[in-house]
């Protein structure tokens, strides 16, 4: 707990069994009450592992994608009680050891949104993020800044932390299941209003970490930017979106 918040880490996993092990030992659990994970029918052992260190396993008996993974975690979370939920991949390309830091931000009320900025500090590239990982992050980024008028380091990360009360006001059932997921979740906290903060989060580009390929990098790209057109268009009240519908559907707990 910090500042009597409970604190949960979910993690949303397929294929991690080589790097899940490695990212549940650094994780604070001095401060971390829960840790959830949902195996999305990964075809190796991860949902046994993380049985094995003690972790709360959910398991998806078919592949639902990524986006319906964090669904199902975060719900969880939920139900457990928790009062901040941080997202971190298991692949082990972010260190768990920021927990403390971005939960520490949400306990002490200062911001609902919490996320681990690769490009903060400028050592992306040093970290090994491939250069057009780098190019194209760089260049989404500018562009939904200037659609939506926000001014975030990047959309595109995948460690996030968020309070209780954020993760039960944005209508989260009303989006994708697959990776722009991330991106959708990100524009709704804009559209609605929540305090976002960023904590700059060296990035680790191992073997295992995931990846996708270039096909759905290419859908991605294009679904953030029909996600940051909607935004836009919702705002001059002509048009109006189920992800920015503040009575859509919502996480059930």
């Amino acid at each position: 707990m910090l500042h009597g918040k409970k604190i949960a880490v979910i993690m949303p996993a397929y294929n991690a069994e080589m790097t899940l092990r490695k990212t549940y030992d650094e994780i604070p659990h001095d401060i971390v009450d829960e840790i959830i994970l949902t195996d999305d029918a990964s075809s190796d052992m991860t949902a046994e592992l993380s049985k094995s260190l003690g972790i709360k396993t959910l398991v998806h008996i078919e592949n639902l994608g990524y986006g319906a993974n964090q669904k199902t975690c975060y719900e969880a979370a939920l139900k457990a009680g928790a009062d901040i939920v941080v997202m971190i991949h298991p692949d082990y390309q972010y260190p768990p050891r920021l927990v403390t830091a971005m939960a520490g931000l949400l306990a002490s009320d200062l911001f609902d949104v919490v996320l681990g900025s690769r490009i903060l500090g400028g050592r992306a590239l040093k970290n090994n993020m491939p250069l057009y990982k780098y190019i194209s992050n760089r260049l989404l980024t500018f562009l939904e800044n200037i659609i939506i008028d926000a001014k975030l380091s990047e959309y595109h990360t995948g460690y996030r932390a968020f309070t209780r009360e954020a993760l039960l006001k944005l209508p989260l059932l009303e989006n994708s299941d697959d990776f722009v997921f991330d991106n959708q979740m990100l524009v709704q906290a804009v559209f609605f209003g929540l305090r976002i903060g960023e904590v700059s989060s060296p990035c680790n580009y191992n073997p295992e970490a995931s990846s996708i390929n270039f096909r759905r990098s290419l859908v991605y790209g294009l679904g953030v930017l029909a996600t940051a057109m909607k935004c836009f268009l919702q705002r001059t009240g002509l048009v109006h979106f189920a992800i920015f519908n503040l009575n859509g559907r919502k996480l059930q707990v």
